[in-house]
């Protein structure tokens, strides 16, 4: 299983619906939430984006809006 880092703020509505499709598809023990908020490079990059979805093994980036569809082709 490929593990996912899910990059994210506090009181992201969009952060939460993403986690939850990710949810759908896979064990959430392959998902690291990372808060943006705590790193000035991480704000920097992801600020405006958010949620985004990268994969730790290749660093592909999967940005907002994405499906469950979109998930799974992601990770093949």
């Amino acid at each position: 299983m490929k593990h996912l880092y899910l990059f994210t703020t506090s009181y992201c509505h969009l952060c939460e619906t993403a986690y939850q499709l990710v949810a759908q598809i896979m064990d959430t023990d392959n998902l690291e939430v990372v808060e943006i908020s705590d790193d000035a490079f991480l704000l920097a990059r992801y600020g405006l984006k958010i949620p985004v979805l990268q994969r730790k093994d290749t660093q592909a980036e999967l940005n907002w809006p994405f499906t469950t569809a979109d998930i799974i082709q992601f990770l093949n």
